[in-house]
């Protein structure tokens, strides 16, 4: 029970890493509150998790972090932990072929919503005197591959929030890091990894010759939020399956 008495908020709960991740803070004794746009059948999704409590809320809507937040507090009546999770892909197009609206798209989702999220929540993880920031970034925040100018750039832009929230926020007890998946069989990724094909590439791109899967980032998020993470900040955490060993 690493995370008994601990109340989070974790976006992109829907699917994939995110749902993974609110029911292992959960089974870890957490109050989670699960955030994922409309449509994603959330409150499905975690039945019978009893400490979950489900969102439908876009997370780049203007009041969505006063909404978010203030959800978490109702339901639990503090905050320890914001896991911003939720992300996309960033449309596949290379730079010269982008519109403005998926850049943008793309910038609001994985990098300005946790900002938003992240400053709104700040004061209530001051109060809680050990609070826990954890953004999901990728192995392409220091990667490059073609068709991912948007989505390189903002997972890039995690990391570098991540490290300064991590300095400035330091003094009240609250770490800050971020996770770089690698390649994960999520709802994101799915559409690629279904080809068996494309699959066994990646999976035997990887040190351990499989691709991973959300509980392992999960597992990761975990540590982060625990007191066992409690002397890491500012810091990056490959989880990757060896991926980039030989990149």
């Amino acid at each position: 029970m690493l995370l008994e008495g601990k109340s989070a908020i974790v976006t992109g709960a829907g699917s994939g890493i995110g749902a993974a991740s609110a029911q292992l803070f959960a089974d870890h004794g957490a109050t989670v509150l699960a955030v994922d746009v409309p449509g994603k059948d959330l409150a499905n999704t975690h039945k019978g998790h009893d400490a979950i409590t489900a969102l439908e809320q876009d997370i780049t809507e203007t009041d969505a972090p006063k909404k978010i937040v203030q959800a978490a507090l109702d339901t639990a009546g503090k905050l320890d932990i914001v896991f911003n999770n939720a992300g996309v892909g960033g449309g596949g197009l290379n730079a010269y072929d982008m519109p403005d609206d998926l850049w943008d798209r793309t910038m609001a989702v994985n990098v300005t919503a946790q900002f938003r999220l992240i400053r709104e929540a700040i004061p209530h993880l001051r109060e809680a005197g050990s609070g826990r920031i954890i953004n999901t970034a990728s192995v392409m925040a220091e990667g490059t591959d073609y068709g991912l100018a948007a989505y390189c750039a903002s997972k890039a832009g995690v990391a570098g929030l991540t490290r300064n929230i991590a300095l400035e926020e330091g003094r009240y007890g609250i770490t800050a890091n971020y996770i770089e998946p690698g390649a994960i069989y999520t709802g994101m990724t799915e559409k690629n990894f279904v080809n068996d094909d494309i699959a066994d590439i990646w999976a035997r791109k990887s040190a351990l010759k499989r691709l991973g899967k959300p509980i392992d980032i999960a597992k990761g998020a975990l540590f982060l939020a625990s007191d066992l993470g409690a002397f890491v900040s500012g810091h990056g955490l490959r989880v990757d399956g060896g991926l980039m060993l030989r990149v």
